[in-house]
């Protein structure tokens, strides 16, 4: 990165004079004036469709907040035997311990929905080509590890829905051959869910899975910075000349900040409005309760178990679900292989129709699951 020169390092005029020593002296020592400079140097498209640029600014959003939020329960959660006394304090009795506690429900939430969101936008506008395949793979990477975080967290409360959903969930890799039964027991800590479970989850939750997330992130981000924005195939028939652009700082920076603030207002709404419930404390002995169901993000792969179960006898069913899973997942893995640089052709609709249908199957075995489970009860 060139330094710039001493007049270009200068802060403007109308800054107090002590503001702008101070500022002088850190950008001698930092160079925030280069990064600044570097920053307004970055362009991004602008047209019809710029609206999905935002979701990857979004969904950064609500992983941020949903890291501090849990900064903030990490000081009176205790995991093992006292998790769901503790919980209990945090709802209950801790000054405005629920709303925290809601906010960071929500926010790992609607982090999840905003980077479907933008995976989604990302693969019509085909941001999955050259030069941007490992932009692509790492996206899929971060909403994968970020599902992950949501199922940690999940049994952390210890509540009966937390319990029993987790142990339907933990069925679930039992069910391959071989490993599927030790998986299972290694991270339940033994045959059946206990406070060890909890404490794995704990660890699994606030170590392991930042450990994962974080480094993929900065990656991630690196790599949109270094490949920039992609554009959908209308605007890249234009001629150079016809593209619109804005400069990344101030113009679009500023925009995305309007965004998050925006952001924040829902988030807040859906906190103070519809507190995240806590249940009574899990029991074992008990039968489990009439509502349980999986998290919404998991509730299309438990539909479809249920209807390959009812396809296939005993176990066999769950087992071709897990294979239609990994293949589905392993072909959208692979779509940069298949519509590589292509623009239009056969090759390019077939895509859209497989993100399409990958929509369609989403949507519709996700309402179809919630839709009966009234009947299922």
């Amino acid at each position: 990165m060139e330094k710039s020169s001493s007049a270009e390092r200068k802060p403007p005029a109308t800054v107090h004079p002590l503001v702008g020593a101070v500022y002088q002296w850190v950008d001698d020592r930092l160079g925030i004036s280069d990064v600044v400079k570097l920053a307004t140097k970055k362009r991004v498209p602008e047209h019809g469709q710029s609206f999905w640029y935002y979701w990857g600014g979004i969904t950064l959003f609500f992983f941020i907040v949903m890291c501090l939020s849990g900064v903030l329960l990490l000081l009176y959660y205790r995991p093992g035997d006292s998790a769901y006394e503790s919980v209990r304090q945090i709802t209950y009795e801790i000054k405005f311990g629920w709303l925290v506690r809601s906010i960071h429900s929500w926010a790992a939430n609607l982090m999840i929905l905003s980077a479907f969101i933008h995976m989604f936008s990302a693969f019509f506008m085909r941001a999955y080509r050259m030069p941007r395949e490992f932009t692509w793979w790492s996206g899929i990477g971060l909403l994968l590890l970020a599902m992950t975080f949501g199922f940690s967290g999940y049994l952390l409360p210890m509540d009966d829905l937390a319990y029993f959903a987790t142990k339907v969930g933990l069925s679930i890799p039992a069910v391959v051959p071989v490993v599927g039964p030790w998986v299972s027991d290694l991270i339940r800590g033994g045959p059946e869910i206990t406070s060890y479970t909890v404490s794995r989850f704990f660890a699994l939750h606030v170590v392991v899975m930042p450990a994962l997330f974080i480094p993929l992130l900065m990656f991630h981000l690196g790599l949109v910075q270094k490949n920039g924005m992609s554009m959908p195939e209308s605007e890249l028939e234009k001629p150079e000349a016809a593209r619109k652009s804005i400069p990344f700082f101030p113009n679009f920076a500023m925009k995305d900040l309007g965004v998050w603030l925006v952001a924040l207002n829902v988030l807040a709404l859906l906190a103070a409005v519809f507190p995240w419930a806590l249940g009574p404390a899990a029991d074992p002995l008990m039968p489990a309760p009439m509502d349980i169901h999986p998290e919404w993000y998991f509730m299309s792969s438990f539909q479809v178990l249920k209807i390959f179960g009812q396809i296939f006898p005993g176990v066999t069913g769950e087992f071709v679900a897990l294979g239609v899973f990994k293949l589905g997942l392993l072909l959208w893995f692979l779509v940069p292989f298949f519509d590589p640089t292509t623009k239009g052709g056969l090759r390019a609709k077939l895509t859209t129709y497989f993100g399409i249908l990958t929509i369609v199957i989403l949507l519709v075995t996700t309402i179809w699951g919630y839709w009966v489970l009234p009947a299922v009860h």
